[in-house]
């Protein structure tokens, strides 16, 4: 589904670019295990929104370089404003999963309507940034009921100024979607970061 797909990369960028407060740490005491990069839909098995596949490589993700990802999933509903998205990032930590809080609505964070946040990193108007625009896929709400492929595509993520520990390591990211108290899916992700 595209704005699964749009939603993983946001997902992304989101753990390579949360700062880390200590005063807002959550520790989840499970030991942790990357192995390497893994999804799953973690909804109800009938969520009108699911993830097909999702692929993504090299293995770690490496900051600044080249990434090549993949993915295709469906909505059975029309998915429109206001489209409610709570993340929830974690970072491996000494063994154990840390809560990353939400600081400048980056990290563990509750977005009210993520259409008006697509909104303001592409103006209403402005074509949808590539690989988007090559394979026709929208970048704005509403995202209208079916089926959605992003072929593999790559990518370069840029060199970014960030602390150390905060571009090496392992992370988890689970994004759930919804409207007015309806679940319309879930999305959890494994991947390990290394700055280059």
């Amino acid at each position: 589904m595209r704005s699964l797909a749009s939603l993983f990369a946001s997902l992304c960028a989101i753990a390579v670019c949360v700062r880390l407060g200590a005063s807002d740490l959550t520790v989840t005491r499970t030991y942790v295990r990357v192995m390497g990069f893994s999804w799953a839909n973690c909804g109800a098995p009938d969520a009108p929104a699911m993830m097909k596949s999702l692929d993504m490589s090299p293995d770690p993700i490496t900051i600044p370089g080249d990434l090549s990802a993949s993915a295709s999933g469906y909505t059975k509903v029309e998915l429109s404003s206001p489209l409610q998205v709570n993340l929830t990032v974690e970072k491996e930590v000494a063994g154990f999963w840390v809560k990353v809080p939400c600081m400048d609505d980056l990290g563990s964070c509750d977005y009210d309507d993520i259409c008006s946040v697509l909104d303001q990193l592409i103006p209403p108007g402005q074509d949808c940034p590539e690989p988007l625009h090559t394979y026709a896929l929208p970048c704005h709400c509403p995202f209208k009921a079916g089926q959605y492929t992003l072929p593999k595509s790559d990518f370069y993520l840029p060199n970014m100024d960030l602390p150390f520990w905060l571009t090496n390591g392992n992370y988890q990211v689970e994004a759930k979607m919804g409207s007015q108290g309806k679940e319309f899916g879930c999305l959890k992700v494994v991947f390990a970061l290394h700055s280059a």
